[in-house]
């Protein structure tokens, strides 16, 4: 189990450039929570003209409160979002959000996730499928960060989801998809753990919300934009055929498609 959050910023365009922005940070849930929950993710602003991030989606759930300004706090969970994510930030906020694991989502929800792929729903809207333990109070975003993360465990511990090993049997493929380049079609992944491609495509799109290919396609494109925004540039020709893609054109097409810029533009970009 993972004593600290994640480091890298997989997904986050100019990730610099955010943290110059707003405060940015990350936090692990309680332990009991953290086989189904990724972290927490804490941000925080104040700014003289309005600041405009975007994300390239991971393939997770996430649960959302925020408040702007002296705005009431709201809430909402979104799906796996399959385009890329933009937001601007304006005056004054706070958001506290919760980024499951991928497929973790599934024991709180209890119905296939792909019905919340590509939507954000209101919290308050979900309410009446959730315990009464699961109250979402309108101060989740108030106090200090141990006080906001605090708030977030009781939340979700309300839910109390049973033991589930199928859930943990995707979520351990998925995290064995983000970690091992070699992984690049779903036919070999899926006779190395001896399940047929229709049963893995079956697991994902209930647990996690999207096909197992879209998966692969996802991590492997979010390596790409973190080698293109760390360090000198890289070759394009080699990283493509490193992550699968059958020649530098087809990397540069997937790249430009879900960021709107091309791999050679974005590193440029952050010079």
């Amino acid at each position: 189990m993972r004593q600290q959050p994640r480091g890298d910023n997989r997904g986050i365009l100019d990730p610099g450039r955010l943290l110059r922005q707003v405060h940015f940070r990350r936090h692990l849930p309680a332990e009991a929570l953290r086989r189904h929950v990724e972290h927490y993710w804490l941000i925080d602003w104040d700014l003289t003209e309005p600041f405009a991030q975007h994300v390239v989606p991971h393939p997770a759930v996430n649960v959302v409160f925020q408040r702007h300004g002296d705005a009431p706090e709201a809430g909402e969970v979104s799906g796996v979002g399959l385009e890329l994510f933009s937001i601007t930030l304006s005056g004054t906020g706070r958001v506290c959000g919760v980024q499951f694991r991928p497929g973790g989502f599934r024991p709180f929800w209890r119905r296939s996730v792909a019905e919340l792929t590509g939507h954000r729903r209101p919290f308050a809207d979900l309410a009446a499928s959730w315990p009464p333990a699961a109250v979402h109070s309108g101060n989740i975003c108030d106090g200090t960060d141990a006080q906001r993360c605090h708030a977030l465990d009781d939340l979700l511990a309300g839910w109390a989801p049973e033991a589930d090993p199928v859930t943990d049997e995707v979520i351990r493929l998925v995290e064995e998809i983000r970690t091992d380049r070699a992984v690049l079609r779903v036919d070999a992944f899926a006779r190395r753990h001896g399940l047929s491609t229709r049963r893995l495509q079956r697991l994902f799109l209930d647990r996690v919300g999207v096909g197992p290919k879209w998966v692969i396609r996802r991590y492997r494109l979010q390596e790409a934009i973190e080698q293109a925004a760390t360090g000198p540039p890289p070759d394009w020709a080699r990283l493509a055929a490193d992550l699968g893609y059958s020649d530098q054109a087809h990397l540069v097409r997937e790249f430009s498609a879900v960021t709107g810029t091309s791999p050679a533009a974005y590193a440029r970009s952050l010079g």
